[in-house]
This record gives C-alpha cells, sequence and structure tokens, in this order.
C-alpha cells in the first residue's frame, strides 16, 4: 500500500501562484506515473496533469496548460505542482494519484489507471 499526502494550496487571490507537494511513503515512487486530478463544487472529477516516471514527458489539460507546470523530485518522493495565473475556476479539492504499473500514454489523462490517491487539499481561488 503507498500512501499519497498532498499539501500546500489554501485560498489565493485570482492572478496569484501556488505550489502543491504531494509525498510518497513508498521507494518505489520512482517506478510510478504520478498525475494531479482536481474536483471543483458540482462537477466530476477531472484530469489536470500527468509526469513520466523520471520526469521526462508530462501532459496538461487544455484549461491548465500554460499555467500549470507539474515536476517530481524521486529523490524525495515527491510531486508537485506549481499553479500561476489562478482564476476562480481553478477553485477546487486537487488530489494526487498514483500508477503503480508506470509507463506513458494517453490513458494517463483519465482515472482508471491510477491504484493510489492522496485525500485532496483545498484551492480557493478568490476574484
Amino acid at each position: 500500500q503507498v500512501q499519497l499526502v498532498e499539501s500546500g494550496g489554501g485560498l489565493v487571490q485570482a492572478g496569484g501562484s501556488t505550489r502543491l507537494s504531494c509525498a510518497a511513503s513508498r521507494r518505489t515512487f520512482s517506478t510510478y506515473t504520478m498525475a494531479w486530478f482536481r474536483l471543483a463544487p458540482g462537477k466530476e472529477r477531472e484530469f489536470v496533469a500527468a509526469i513520466s516516471e523520471r520526469g521526462g514527458n508530462q501532459n496538461y489539460a487544455e484549461s491548465v496548460k500554460g499555467r500549470f507546470t507539474i515536476s517530481r523530485d524521486n529523490a524525495k518522493n515527491a510531486v508537485y505542482l506549481q499553479m500561476n495565473s489562478l482564476k476562480p475556476e481553478d477553485t477546487a479539492v486537487y488530489y494526487c494519484a498514483a500508477d503503480r504499473s508506470g509507463g506513458w500514454g494517453p490513458r494517463h489523462s483519465v482515472e482508471s489507471p491510477y491504484d493510489y490517491w492522496g485525500q485532496g487539499t483545498q484551492v480557493t481561488v478568490s476574484s
């Protein structure tokens, strides 16, 4: 079992920035494909960004492309989401997810490959 613990977020003004972190409990973290998803009020959970095992590949939802950056530090068993130029519509609970099978492909922009999920962290963007 892998535990994922998100941190960061909180209340941010529109146009501002914040960074989310996700810490994993297993040393095998470096073999996992990692991603961020978000759940906004009244909506279904949606894909935000994904990163391959060594960080060489990233994928982003169109709504965040150019504003958000996903990165990872395998030495620290951590993945990050740098969020810039925030908008009120970015308000959501953000979840970290891990695919223990690794690899890379279009499947990593949907929920089904991900085996482990964090508890989520709230990001609220005020206008």
